[in-house]
């Protein structure tokens, strides 16, 4: 990614990359996303919810790493890396953490999470820029890598296939895109049903309480877009990723690879 200039920072005594929130004020129906989202932008939810994650999704810790070796793969050892639905800054930390080397712009709608992702970066928000919006507010580019982790399964398939586009327009040729959320088989809707009860079961496994696995279980099965490991492929390889290769399946999660 190309080498930022003093212009990029915003004034005062912030450290380098790191931009003062909030950027911008967003309507929260800017762009079309499921109604649970809203939750997001509510501070008590943002400030619980970075202990939800590895609960739900199994191998959540391990899905990091995973993305880390791929982006590893293709991009520089200093590589910039947009990452998309970055509050709560958990993935950004991860990746921090395991590439001393790599700086990060991040990008999510919700200051509240944001501000999660700030605190929960630590020091290492002095190699991150973060920005409130969506994939339209992101800097042009190119960056080396990007991910969308936990992000777009919120979004309709127009509105998805539409932002995996302005990912790739992103990125610089050949740059790997790591993309990871929920997407099962749906062939009826006794075969959704079991996914689903697999996804309560396991937070129920992991010490959330059944009341509240079958309520996120109603919630996410009412308002979220779900679609099957196929059609999400066919969405990347529509927006101009090529090679797409499934990395990662656990339950009702799947992970996915492309190249700009």
């Amino acid at each position: 990614m190309r080498d930022r200039t003093d212009d990029d920072d915003v004034e005062g005594n912030l450290p380098k990359r790191q931009i003062a929130l909030p950027l911008r004020n967003h309507r929260a129906d800017t762009v079309p996303m499921s109604q649970n989202t809203q939750l997001f932008h509510d501070a008590q939810f943002a400030s619980d919810y970075i202990d939800h994650p590895p609960r739900f999704m199994p191998g959540y810790r391990e899905m990091h790493r995973l993305a880390a070796v791929l982006i590893s793969e293709r991009a520089p050892a200093n590589a910039g890396v947009l990452v998309l639905g970055a509050g709560g800054g958990l993935e950004m930390k991860a990746l921090a953490e395991a590439r001393p080397e790599w700086t990060f712009d991040g990008v999510d709608p919700a200051a509240p999470m944001l501000a999660v992702a700030s605190k929960t970066l630590g020091p290492l928000i002095a190699r991150a820029r973060l920005h409130e919006g969506y994939i339209d507010d992101a800097p042009a580019g190119p960056f080396d890598a990007a991910t969308a982790l936990l992000t777009l399964h919120f979004l309709p398939p127009d509105e998805r296939r539409r932002t995996a586009a302005e990912v790739r327009r992103r990125l610089a040729p050949g740059a790997p895109f790591v993309v990871a959320h929920m997407s099962f088989p749906q062939r009826d809707t006794a075969q959704r049903a079991m996914w689903l009860s697999r996804y309560a079961d396991y937070a129920v496994d992991s010490g959330i309480s059944r009341e509240d696995a079958e309520r996120m279980r109603n919630t996410v099965n009412s308002d979220v877009p779900f679609l099957t490991p196929d059609e999400d492929m066919a969405i990347l390889a529509e927006a101009g990723f090529s090679d797409v290769t499934e990395f990662y399946s656990a339950f009702t999660f799947r992970g996915w690879v492309g190249y700009a």
